[in-house]
């Protein structure tokens, strides 16, 4: 799968690296393709670099992981991407893009991208190695595209998390973001640090 990353940062460079490690393409979109941390990604030899409209363009899936605040700008440089998937990383648990509440709101309305949320509930460490000794954290998602769920799903499960849960529609995704905050709250706030995830467990 060809897979256009937007944000070369803790999260999308953990995923960049992780599927390239699986055999997929990986372009990642950058303002500046020439910066230090994206020629560090380059040196995989699926990974390549490209403007963001350029890595959009030429990709089956966009994953967008940068602060949400910056999606209504990502999203003028996106596009239209109909017909594509985009699956949106992004937290605004820290300050929202206005007047949106959420990223998933800014590209719902910008991009007409068949759109999912999805990786944004956990830290980068847990991108990079989901494995927990002989078990694996899960994963969720959430939004009314049943092809990009479909799609974040196939992506959790290769990048080796055990189970991606479907969290439910649009109306939900607000609610995944505070799932994502919970983990920041145990990680960072509480003290337990960057290597915990969330396990759904069933009797």
């Amino acid at each position: 799968m060809k897979i256009a990353i937007i944000g070369h940062g803790n999260v999308g460079g953990a995923l960049a690296r992780n599927w390239a490690d699986k055999g997929n393409e990986i372009i990642i979109g950058a303002r500046n393709p020439e910066d230090a941390r994206v020629l560090r990604l380059l040196e995989h030899r699926l990974i390549e670099a490209a403007t963001i409209a350029e890595a959009a363009q030429a990709a089956e899936v966009v994953l967008v992981a940068t602060p949400a605040h910056a999606s209504v700008a990502i999203a003028d440089q996106l596009g239209d991407l109909s017909g594509k998937v985009l699956i949106d990383a992004t937290n605004a648990v820290t300050k929202a893009p206005d007047p949106y509440p959420t990223a998933f709101h800014v590209f719902r309305d910008l991009t007409r991208a068949e759109l999912a949320k999805c990786f944004n509930t956990t830290g980068f460490e847990n991108m990079q190695n989901p494995r927990y000794g002989d078990t694996a954290a899960d994963m969720f998602v959430a939004g009314d595209s049943a092809r990009a769920k479909e799609t974040a799903q196939l992506l959790s499960k290769a990048a080796g998390f055990a189970e991606c849960y479907d969290f439910g529609g649009e109306d939900r995704v607000q609610a995944l973001e505070h799932l994502a905050y919970a983990w920041i709250n145990l990680a960072i706030f509480q003290g337990m640090g960057r290597d915990i995830a969330f396990k759904i467990l069933k009797r």
